[in-house]
């Protein structure tokens, strides 16, 4: 410290070699050596001039004051030490402020960033709904991010890469087009909005955008009716899209198009249309109406077209002076029809002609009777005749797969068709050298079932061999059946009990039975072959009483364009009938075959005679009936008449007996008179002038009508009448004077029948295609065999009735239903009751009632 040393410390010492000189100038340097480093190190300091000049003012001070010598450098040492310190201050200071002010905005921060949290999970939680996912691309190198899910229902997978691999999960028409708007987003940022369908048929709403940083795509599921309007949408697309394409093809058709309305006016046609009807566009075809049918042709089409929607039809039409044919298809739907027209002309001439060369070509190999095989350069066989396949009896399934030769070969042998060979691989290469040979090579082939086939190989000069299978031995065998069946059909012809005669175009006998010479009595010399037949006329026509033979001559020798078939019936002179049939046969003769049906004849005019005599005698019964019927209905309607005036109090008094046979004269002669009137009206149905009135019917009111007529005779027994009309319709037409009667006969005819105190049912309902009316009764039912004569007329049967009547009450019945265009049937059986049951149709259509 300073004043350790205070004689040292005052010298001045020059040079530096005294000791005590050096050991104190040491020490004071070693102390001094401190603020040297501390001036160094603040000496590049902005504050080391202002703190260095204190420092050193304070130093010289200090020094001064203590009595002490100090340097100059010392000085600038300890300003500078006082500099770096106050820097030292300054910059704790600055800091402390500095880290204030970061500390204020970390706290900022931090509530921002919280902030910025809270809204990226609340989009989080929105973009994580199972209704919709989002693909986002940060950057056109980087994968995109999927965001969401969608229902399972919707069929979008979860798994990424099968999400994005949009043809694998979408229809095909919507996965291209949502790639297309994709494409268009990335590249040229345009936007889209899509409905698009997944293969499971689920709709789906596509949003598309492009921010400054991402592209988002959007998949929405949607609601019920959202999904029915997006549904509605896509077929809507799809077939504004198909449309556009069908019109498209259309138009680009070389082939006449037209689409009419539903009143068959034209409303687009495309190019082709327009140029063969010489338009000058499409617009001027439709606007000018220019039809490229005629009349009678569009005439056609809508007469198809009443009974079905397709006409498929080749028309002829004239387009540029030229007649040409069109194949013509036109559809017609509920609001017009479309068609379609192709010209076949070209086509057809090229389809004739190849068709009658190829038709005319296999016509005349399927006409020769040796069996013919062409094969082709490969030995596969390209064609074949009839002949070829009945030879060796092969099966067309196997011929029409174009086998190949050497294959053919060993089906015959293996079938034992061909005879064995010693060396069979030997013998089929050297008949299948001829595909090699220049020149048409011939084999003999005697094969195991006797015949012999001469067989030519002819190459043809594109290569290939028709093969020639020649049998020799078929004529020998046709002959021999032709011998064979003449002699059959000779001994069969002997032996029929019918006439057989056949001739010639020249008209000459070619053969004939024993019947027919016996049928019309006939030598043996005229019926030998080659006999002409106007021989054999002038010897018939003796024995007919009016002759056929001149027709026949006609047929046989005639040259009618048309040969027909003549059938008829000739009586001859001895009593016979014939039944005769002229036949023309394929090879121009003529067969002429005779019956003997007298028995036959004499049955049917006998049955004709009785059934004539039964004809008569019921006209006659008729005529008598109405003739009677006609002459008693003025008599008793004057009986009628004066019982009702002689039972009045005016004409005079009555006693009790005098009264019961006025009453009784007058129930007989109401009886009586509804006989006579039931005979008149069926007379009036007979003759086919009854006219019926047809009008609205009240089902209530007929009903009610009916059933007080036969109320007093209901009455009498106690018999109870039960009317259901619940199902019944109000009113339906027909004749209600016909229908009252026929309900009056019904239930008079159930009332005889109804045993004491039971009950009568009468029921209507209606029917889907009229009214049905039904009585029953609980009476004893009808027997088959009264069942089957109850419609008859004047066949009354008691059958466990209180009275019997004339027989006309269901006859009547019967005949007024069956006029309206009704019927009747009964269901009865033994101690079951009896129904009847009368059908009417909604309208009637009037018809001729059944006897």
């Amino acid at each position: 410290m300073p004043g350790q040393n205070p004689h040292g410390a005052g010298s001045a010492v020059s040079g530096g070699h005294d000791d005590s000189g050096t050991t104190g100038s040491t020490s004071q340097g070693g102390r001094l050596s401190w603020r040297a480093r501390a001036g160094l190190f603040l000496a590049g300091s902005a504050l080391a001039g202002p703190l260095a000049s204190a420092v050193a003012h304070a130093e010289t001070a200090a020094v001064a004051k203590a009595g002490l010598s100090i340097s100059t450098v010392e000085v600038m040492q300890l300003a500078v030490f006082v500099g770096v310190t106050g820097a030292a201050l300054l910059s704790a200071i600055v800091l402390i402020r500095e880290r204030g002010r970061t500390s204020a905005e970390n706290v900022e921060l931090r509530s921002r960033v919280a902030d910025v949290n809270a809204a990226l999970r609340r989009s989080e939680a929105l973009l994580n709904l199972r209704d919709q996912r989002v693909v986002v691309w940060a950057s056109e190198n980087k994968k995109p991010e999927l965001i969401g899910t969608l229902p399972i229902e919707s069929g979008a997978p979860e798994e990424r890469a099968a999400f994005l691999a949009f043809g694998r999960w979408l229809m095909p028409r919507s996965a291209a087009a949502l790639e297309h708007a994709v494409a268009g987003l990335r590249e040229k940022a345009r936007p889209f909005d899509l409905v698009i369908e997944s293969q499971s048929g689920a709709p789906l709403e596509v949003h598309g955008r492009k921010s400054a940083a991402h592209i988002l795509v959007r998949f929405v599921s949607l609601s019920e009716t959202q999904r029915s309007q997006a549904r509605l949408k896509i077929d809507n697309q799809r077939l504004a899209a198909d449309h556009d394409t069908m019109i498209g093809l259309l138009e680009a058709l070389k082939m006449p198009a037209w689409l009419r309305d539903e009143h068959g006016r034209l409303k687009w046609v495309n190019r082709a249309y327009a140029d063969a009807v010489e338009a000058e566009s499409a617009e001027a075809a439709v606007r000018d109406a220019k039809e490229f049918l005629g009349g009678q042709a569009r005439e056609a089409i809508a007469t198809q077209h009443k009974s079905h929607p397709v006409f498929e039809q080749s028309l002829s039409t004239v387009i540029e002076g030229d007649r040409r044919v069109f194949a013509v298809t036109d559809f017609a739907g509920a609001d017009g029809s479309a068609g379609l027209a192709c010209d076949t002309s070209a086509i057809e001439t090229i389809r004739g002609e190849y068709e009658r060369t190829v038709r005319s070509h296999a016509d005349t190999l399927d006409q020769l009777n040796t069996a013919v095989a062409i094969f082709d350069t490969d030995e596969k066989l390209r064609f074949f005749n009839q002949a070829f396949q009945k030879l060796w009896g092969l099966d067309s399934g196997f011929l029409h797969s174009a086998p190949d030769n050497a294959l053919l070969l060993d089906r015959l042998r293996s079938e034992g068709k061909i005879a064995e060979q010693p060396e069979w691989r030997r013998w089929k290469e050297g008949l299948l050298g001829a595909y090699r040979a220049v020149e048409s090579q011939e084999h003999w082939w005697h094969l195991p079932d006797g015949k012999t086939i001469r067989v030519v190989a002819n190459p043809q000069p594109k290569g290939g061999v028709t093969w020639v299978f020649e049998n020799l031995t078929e004529k020998m065998d046709l002959e021999s059946r032709y011998r064979t069946a003449v002699r059959v059909q000779g001994e069969t012809l002997d032996n029929l009990a019918e006439g057989v005669a056949v001739f010639g175009p020249d008209g000459r006998l070619r053969l004939s039975n024993p019947a027919f010479a016996t049928l019309w009595s006939l030598a043996a010399e005229a019926t030998k072959p080659n006999v002409h037949v106007s021989t054999i006329r002038d010897l018939s026509d003796r024995q007919a009483v009016d002759s056929p033979w001149p027709g026949f001559v006609a047929a046989i020798t005639g040259f009618d364009d048309e040969r027909r078939e003549r059938h008829g019936q000739t009586e001859l002179n001895n009593g016979i009938v014939l039944r005769y049939a002229v036949i023309p046969l394929p090879n121009g003769q003529v067969m002429m075959t005779f019956v003997d049906v007298t028995d036959s004849v004499n049955v049917e005019r006998a049955l004709k005679d009785k059934n004539e005599a039964l004809e008569k005698s019921d006209q006659l019964k008729n005529d008598f009936v109405q003739h009677v019927s006609y002459e008693l209905r003025s008599p008793l309607t004057n009986i009628i008449g004066f019982t009702e005036l002689l039972s009045l109090p005016t004409t005079g008094p009555l006693n009790q007996k005098q009264r019961e046979y006025v009453e009784h004269v007058s129930s007989s002669s109401s009886v009586l008179l509804t006989i006579v009137n039931d005979i008149l009206d069926l007379a009036t149905v007979d003759a086919g002038i009854m006219q019926l009135d047809i009008s609205e019917v009240h089902v209530d009111r007929t009903i009610a009508a009916a059933a007080e007529l036969v109320a007093d005779r209901l009455q009498e027994h106690s018999i109870r009448l039960e009317v259901d009309a619940a199902a019944a319709p109000k009113t339906f037409h027909g004749d209600e004077t016909r229908i009252r009667q026929i309900l009056y006969n019904l239930l008079s005819n159930a009332a005889n029948y109804a045993p004491e105190a039971s009950t009568i049912r009468l029921a209507c309902r209606h029917l889907a295609d009229g009214v049905e009316f039904s009585v029953h009764d609980d009476g004893p039912g009808m027997p088959p065999d009264v069942l089957d004569s109850v419609f008859r007329r004047f066949e009354p049967r008691a059958n466990g009735g209180r009275r019997r009547g004339a027989g006309l009450g269901l006859s009547i019945v019967k005949s007024f239903v069956e006029l309206h265009g009704g019927h009747v049937r009964i269901e009865t059986g033994r101690d079951k009751g009896t129904t009847v049951i009368c059908t009417f149709p909604d309208m009637p259509g009037i018809r001729a009632a059944a006897e």
